[in-house]
């Protein structure tokens, strides 16, 4: 009798199971039904017309794509713009696991352009390695800046980035005691979450320190210039993924907050000036410098993506004759490829020198100029490795920042949506749901792990090379692999000035 009653049951679920099958699939013909309606009323997409529902399929397996060579078909070293292994060494790194690796190296040292460096017959002692020593920014200012870290976090605003990222960027900078710089969104609370040292940017929009006009408030920028922790002022220029062009943030982020902590209207895309309205000339520049150090007596510097080196013969000139008080107190490099938010194609594909030759250009430039000690020189643009790190003290920078570099030890995957809300670690949308899987105070732990790795690995790099930190480093200390495959000493390349 037991059985029989199984039997039933197991038939009545049976039944049901195919009653729900047969429901779904009516749905799913009845859905390709009106996709197949639809695409054959439709003249914007031939394909879609031709081949209507399956010829959207192109589309979904063209969005799936880099998902699928970045988890299945990519090798270690082949994606762009950070391969596998780049992206694995600061995850390991911020988690504070081991970040060795076995067997041998993947990386194809006969690549053009790869950085060898020259390992010394008696590398240093870890006994006699040395903390490198402090950079000090605007030694003449009434509040100069000593900067200890070798490696900073470069400019992110707050609307590109979400608040919870903000904050944990804050607190990691604190603990690994380097900057964070604000990007041109303006001073947000999340931004003095972590006590941590603050370079505020001033881009062309004057976000933060804007009248309603949107031109410069004074009194803004003097009541900034008196916050303890803002350390600097960065005046930017242009932008390594857009040269000659502004800021861009879709209006679906301009968030109330976000509007109001940059004096725009929600619900609007924010798009900057492509350049400061009232700079036009290296004199008008000069004087905006002198009038944001008169209003916060703060060291001012300027960032730019280089396009040609000779600008800096002019700028020199203006600065010998207006006096050594008139130079910025810094220059951020930034590369032309470097990343963004959101980027026009057409610029971030094709204009303004990479780091690797700007840095050394402009570092000979001032060299030649005598305002090398005056002027502090900051790399910044895809240098999130130990490696990219000493190379750029190799080449003459004082300072190296990193923004993408420290989005992947926030958790960044490389979605490729930083333009869109949807970013699926949390970091560049301002979805609350998506944003409850960041963690500040675990992601700035690992934050503070990635500054202390990059330490770490370039005094490595350093040490081998014979000297006692990166900051020792110089350009006989590395070569560069030439198309021939042959690796040239950096210094044949670029010859110091000094």
């Amino acid at each position: 009798m037991s059985m029989n009653i199984f039997f039933q049951y197991a038939m009545v679920g049976l039944v049901s199971l195919s009653a729900l099958f047969i429901f779904i699939l009516g749905l799913l013909v009845l859905y390709a039904i009106v996709l197949f309606i639809i695409d054959k009323n439709q003249t914007r997409d031939s394909i879609r017309y031709n081949y209507p529902v399956i010829g959207r399929f192109r589309y979904i397996f063209s969005e799936l794509g880099e998902f699928f060579r970045q988890y299945f078909f990519a090798m270690d070293r082949e994606e762009m713009p950070f391969n596998r292994a780049e992206r694995e060494w600061v995850y390991k790194s911020s988690r504070g696991v081991d970040n060795t690796v076995a067997f041998g190296s993947t990386k194809n040292l006969e690549v053009t352009g790869t950085v060898i460096f020259n390992n010394s017959p008696f590398p240093l002692l870890d006994a006699d390695a040395q903390e490198p020593p402090a950079i000090v920014f605007g030694p003449d200012c009434p509040n100069p800046y000593q900067a200890k870290s070798i490696i900073n976090i470069s400019g992110m605003s707050f609307g590109a980035l979400s608040s919870p990222a903000v904050k944990a960027l804050s607190k990691g900078a604190e603990l690994a005691g380097c900057w964070m710089n604000t990007g041109e969104g303006g001073l947000s609370p999340y931004h003095l979450h972590g006590n941590a040292d603050i370079v505020f940017q001033i881009g062309t929009a004057k976000y933060g320190v804007r009248d309603a006009q949107g031109q410069l408030d004074e009194e803004k920028l003097k009541e900034l210039g008196g916050f303890p922790y803002i350390k600097m002022f960065e005046i930017k220029l242009s932008q390594g993924a857009k040269p000659g062009k502004g800021g861009i943030l879709p209006g679906e982020k301009v968030t109330q907050e976000i509007a109001r902590i940059r004096g725009i209207k929600p619900g609007e895309p924010s798009i900057s000036f492509n350049r400061h309205p009232e700079i036009d000339s290296i004199e008008h520049l000069l004087s905006f410098i002198a009038n944001i150090k008169r209003l916060t007596n703060k060291p001012v510097g300027i960032k730019m993506v280089v396009g040609s080196a000779n600008w800096f013969d002019e700028l020199a000139n203006a600065i010998s004759q207006a006096g050594l008080a008139a130079a910025p107190d810094f220059i951020t490099i930034d590369s032309g490829d470097g990343g963004t938010g959101a980027a026009p194609m057409p610029l971030i594909d094709n204009v303004g020198l990479p780091i690797r030759q700007a840095l050394p250009l402009v570092v000979d430039k001032l060299n030649r100029h005598g305002l090398r000690g005056r002027i502090k020189v900051i790399a910044s643009g895809k240098l999130i490795t130990p490696a990219d790190v000493a190379w750029a003290y190799c080449a003459g920078a004082d300072v190296v920042v990193s923004a993408r570099g420290f989005m992947f030890a926030l958790g960044c995957i490389q979605a490729l949506k930083c333009n869109k809300n949807t970013c699926p670690t949390g970091i560049t949308t301002h979805d609350r749901r998506l944003q409850k899987g960041l963690d500040p105070a675990n992601k700035a732990l690992r934050v503070a792990n990635f500054v202390g790795k990059i330490h770490y690995g370039s005094g490595l790099i350093a040490n081998s090379c014979g000297v006692p930190h990166v900051r020792a480093l110089d350009r006989h200390h590395c070569r560069i692999v030439q198309n021939t495959g042959i690796a040239v000493p950096f210094e044949e390349l670029y010859p110091s000035v000094n």
